[in-house]
C-alpha cells in the first residue's frame, strides 16, 4: 500500500466518523425540538385545564430552540443544504460549479471558526456577569456549551466539505 492510499484510507475513516457524529448531533437536536414541542403542548393544556402554564415555558422554548437550531448547522453544511443560488450555476460548466463549491467551503470554514470564537467569548461574558432567565433563574450561559459543540462540529463539517471540494478540483471531475 502506498502512502497516498494509506492517507486516503485514514481520511475515509475520519470522514465516516465525522459524518456519524454530525448526523447523531443533528438527531439529538431533533429530539430536543420534539421535547420542546411536547413541553409547549403540555403548557397549553395545563393552562386550559388547570389554569396555569408550565412555569418559564417560553424561557425553555427560547433556549431549546436556539440549541436545536445550532445543532442542525453542521448537518446542513455536510449535505450542502445551506442557502445556495443554483439559478446562477444551472447553466455553468462543471468546473465553474466546482470552483464555486470550493469557494463556498472556504467561506463556510472561515465563518464557522469566527462564530465558534465569538460565541465562546459570549459564553465567558454571560458567565462573568451571571445573567439568568427571569422566571426560572437558569444561567443564560448554560445554553452555550451545546451551541459551542454545534459550532465545533460546523468547523469539522466545513473542513470535510472543503476537503471534498479540493479533491474534486484536483481529480479533474469538474472538467
Amino acid at each position: 500500500m502506498t502512502a497516498t492510499q494509506a492517507e486516503g484510507q485514514r481520511w475515509a475513516r475520519f470522514d465516516s466518523l465525522a459524518r456519524r457524529i454530525i448526523e447523531g448531533w443533528a438527531l439529538a437536536g431533533g429530539a430536543l425540538l420534539v421535547c420542546i414541542a411536547l413541553m409547549n403542548s403540555w403548557s397549553i393544556i395545563s393552562l386550559a385545564v388547570l389554569g396555569f402554564p408550565v412555569p418559564g415555558d417560553f424561557e425553555l422554548v427560547e433556549m431549546g430552540v436556539a440549541i436545536a437550531a445550532f445543532s442542525f448547522l453542521p448537518y446542513c453544511q455536510l449535505k450542502g443544504a445551506n442557502v445556495t443560488a443554483d439559478i446562477f450555476t444551472a447553466a455553468a460548466s462543471p468546473a465553474t460549479v466546482a470552483a464555486f463549491e470550493l469557494l463556498a467551503a472556504v467561506v463556510a470554514a472561515f465563518f464557522s471558526v469566527i462564530l465558534l470564537w465569538k460565541m465562546s467569548d459570549g459564553m465567558v461574558s454571560y458567565m462573568r456577569y451571571n445573567e439568568a432567565t427571569t422566571i426560572l433563574g437558569i444561567p443564560v450561559w448554560t445554553a452555550f456549551p451545546p451551541i459551542l459543540v454545534s459550532l465545533a462540529l460546523l468547523v469539522l463539517a466545513a473542513a470535510v466539505t472543503l476537503h471534498e471540494a479540493v479533491v474534486e478540483m484536483r481529480s479533474g471531475k469538474s472538467e
